[in-house]
């Protein structure tokens, strides 16, 4: 019934506008988008690859958890400044980028939708590792994931009402109610049992966050490479959208930034936000466009959510070694301060006793 609505929705004469070659085997083809047939090994790699992916997550998350101090993490529920920057970034600047993105750039109002949905999205669990990897404060960066999927219950319809009256009717967008409160069970209870076990046994706690932070990089790749993998055939879309895909991450870690730097927060917690803002639950942005949308208006923009999701992931990277190259030149380890520390001493007791200083202390 949604589809159908939607199908009413949008004209298809725009269509034409993007007519270009497509492969002979793609079930549809009006525009520079095509989808082409899912054949069975797709469907199979889909469900099995979807299942040992979620279980790898669980446990990522799980050794998230792991560096999670129960104290810090309540005081940040306790005193939300931190987490209300955050609000601000994940359901205040990333809709509106979209919205102005979508008009900037005169796509077609199905493909404006899309990116809209998109932008209401909450935070994706990859923040949580690429913030423990950019020294971030893990506490605020796992309180913000959590509180933006609950939260995203009320805002995600709320945003998309307000901003895509003119595009289409929001009520013809369906939601996965299902998919978020999924979300956010497999978010709060690995993480849940990562906090415990960093406040029984914190000596192996540190083990497993840092076998858990490696797999998690490993899985953030190994999810990219599935998905354009399993749509390959989708992979011919409009420029614009490739363009909209590459700078909307990018003006959100940046906006992100530079809001939670204004609110007054630490580095740290800057970094943080910054992820927490630019890297959106892109997987969710998938179920909802299947779900509202018919096979033929999938044509325009299905691939929409995995060009995000690389270039999201490409700009992280981007930060990520940034972040490292600045920390090795400009930032003293604790090793340095030691040895300073003992050059300084070893050099005052010399000037105190009268004594010499070696050519190793100089």
């Amino acid at each position: 019934m949604q589809t159908n609505f939607l199908s009413q929705q949008f004209n298809a004469g725009p269509l034409a506008e993007n007519s270009t070659a497509c492969p002979a085997n793609a079930t549809i083809c009006d525009g520079t988008s095509c989808v082409l047939t899912e054949d069975n090994f797709n469907q199979t790699l889909s469900v099995v690859l979807s299942t040992v992916l979620t279980i790898m997550l669980a446990l990522v998350m799980f050794s998230m958890g792991c560096n999670v101090e129960i104290k810090n993490f309540l005081g940040h529920i306790k005193r939300p400044w931190g987490i209300f920057v955050g609000f601000l970034c994940q359901f205040g600047i990333m809709p509106l980028t979209a919205f102005l993105l979508s008009l900037a750039f005169n796509i077609l109002p199905i493909q404006a939708v899309v990116v809209m949905i998109m932008g209401c999205c909450p935070g994706g669990t990859a923040s949580n590792v690429i913030a423990y990897w950019v020294d971030g404060d893990m506490d605020l960066s796992i309180s913000m994931t959590t509180c933006s999927t609950l939260l995203a219950m009320g805002m995600m319809p709320l945003c998309l009402f307000v901003y895509t009256k003119m595009w289409t009717d929001a009520d013809a967008i369906v939601l996965p109610y299902n998919s978020i409160g999924l979300s956010l069970v497999a978010l709060v209870v690995p993480v849940s049992v990562g906090i415990f076990v960093n406040h029984k046994w914190p000596s192996k706690a540190k083990i497993i966050l840092k076998v858990g932070s490696i797999v998690g990089a490993v899985l953030i790749v190994l999810t990219a490479v599935v998905g354009g993998i399993l749509y390959k055939g989708s992979w011919v879309i409009t420029p614009k959208l490739w363009i909209i895909g590459t700078i909307f991450p990018a003006a959100g870690y940046t906006l992100g930034f530079f809001l939670a730097r204004l609110a007054g927060l630490s580095w740290n917690r800057c970094r943080t936000v910054s992820l927490e803002t630019g890297m959106q639950n892109t997987q969710l942005c998938s179920t909802v466009v299947q779900l509202s949308f018919t096979p033929e208006q999938l044509e325009l923009m299905f691939t929409f959510p995995l060009i995000y999701s690389i270039f999201q992931l490409l700009f992280a990277a981007l930060i990520l070694g940034g972040y490292r190259l600045y920390r090795r030149r400009h930032v003293k380890t604790k090793t340095d301060v030691e040895k300073t520390a003992q050059k300084e001493d070893s050099k005052s007791e010399a000037k105190i006793n009268g004594g010499f200083v070696s050519d190793e202390i100089k």
